[in-house]
């Protein structure tokens, strides 16, 4: 397992970053600015992108572990990549996801607390509305850990 830099021809993970979201659009907001980590094992198998926010904030963008992959720890281990990289510069990470059953869980296990909510953020930015495991997604729950 290896964990490397992608500092070009992201959008080659183009079909893991939809993973986690769905609207190319969004994801080219956030890319360029964002640095992208992509797990080998030994195929590409997951994918994170943070940006630095400012004043000591990091914010995860895109979490994404191929659908076969899930529940083999790869995404922890993504976060506590970046937890690692970013310790020097970082004061807190922060993570948006919607209120699913699936992923805030995975947070909370990897460390995230809630921050704050971002009222109808998948309503206001999406253009049809996005369910995960049977939730219709509205407002984007913010966490966040200490590095």
């Amino acid at each position: 397992m290896e964990i490397l830099p992608v500092f070009e021809n992201k959008k080659d993970y183009l079909s893991l970053l939809l993973l986690a979201d769905e609207d190319e659009g969004m994801v080219e907001k956030y890319l360029s600015r964002g640095d992208m980590y992509v797990l080998l094992d030994p195929e590409p198998v997951a994918e994170i992108v943070v940006t630095d926010e400012g004043e000591g904030v990091f914010e995860i963008k895109n979490l994404a572990v191929a659908p076969e992959r899930q529940g083999r720890g790869y995404g922890r281990r993504l976060i506590e990549f970046v937890a690692e990289t970013y310790r020097d510069r970082a004061e807190l990470l922060l993570v948006g996801t919607g209120d699913s059953p699936l992923t805030v869980p995975f947070y909370r296990r990897c460390g995230f607390s809630e921050h704050h909510r971002i009222p109808n953020f998948f309503t206001d930015n999406y253009p049809h509305p996005i369910y995960e495991a049977g939730v219709l997604l509205t407002d984007m729950v913010v966490l966040a850990r200490k590095p």
